[in-house]
């Protein structure tokens, strides 16, 4: 324990805190788009439960390192790419998170059409299988991103752990203003397809910066709330 007399440890501690936590956007947008179509009593636990394994697997990959470490080393290649082992997660994961954003998109669209479907269920352990291969994914630069900023594991284990404190206390106020606002539920779901072009990109050693992302977002959410606040304007007269 004599990182807690090091100011550069808790210097470094509130750094990768916020890092983190910011970070940690895309898998709270994840999470919440994900357990919506399960029965709302089934909600909160699996998104508590999904952040639970969120912790569980950084930690695990923390304590990992030399495994982690490797996983950065060219294991394919194809023409004059080489592809590691992190590039082939990063970029099943995106598919996967573009395949669901397009399909939840989709979903939530038809109902539009002249024979609109009934609106089909997830099963809880369904979502939560997602849940868990999507935390590998995010997992797996959090803890690169805390490795390369902290020398210290108990320093990246503390700031892992309240990141998803965090996360875990915005989970649910998240949830329930995105299953009120549709629109936002649209802007999410579109957040999510923005997010897995990106992680596929980033495997393909295309990396675009993350302050493009939060700034896009930060905009596109701030143009939402003018339009939820035009639109609920009582019209003089009216």
């Amino acid at each position: 324990m004599t990182w807690l007399a090091d100011p550069e440890a808790w210097f470094a501690l509130a750094t990768l805190t916020t890092l983190e936590i910011v970070l940690g956007v895309d898998n709270i947008v994840m999470l919440v788009v994900l357990t919506g179509r399960l029965p709302t009593k089934q909600q909160a636990f699996a998104r508590r439960t999904g952040l639970l394994i969120a912790v569980g697997l950084r930690l695990a990959l923390l304590l990992s390192l030399t495994w982690l470490l490797g996983l950065t080393a060219p294991l394919v290649a194809a023409g004059s790419l080489e592809f590691s082992g992190r590039d082939l997660i990063l970029i099943a994961g995106g598919l996967f998170l573009v395949a669901k954003g397009t399909h939840e998109i989709h979903v939530s669209t038809e109902g539009a059409g002249p024979h609109p479907s009934a609106p089909i269920r997830a099963t809880l352990a369904g979502v939560l299988a997602q849940v868990a291969v999507l935390d590998l994914v995010f997992s797996l630069d959090s803890v690169i991103t805390a490795i390369g900023m902290a020398r210290r594991v108990e320093v990246m284990a503390l700031a892992i752990v309240i990141a998803v404190g965090a996360m875990l206390a915005l989970a649910d106020p998240l949830a329930r203003f995105v299953s009120a606002n549709p629109t936002v539920k649209m802007l999410a779901l579109s957040f999510l397809l923005l997010i897995g072009t990106v992680l596929i990109a980033d495997g393909f050693q295309h990396h675009v910066p993350r302050g493009y992302i939060y700034v896009a977002l930060i905009f596109s959410v701030f143009v939402e709330a003018l339009n939820l606040r035009a639109s609920r304007r009582v019209p003089a007269g009216g």
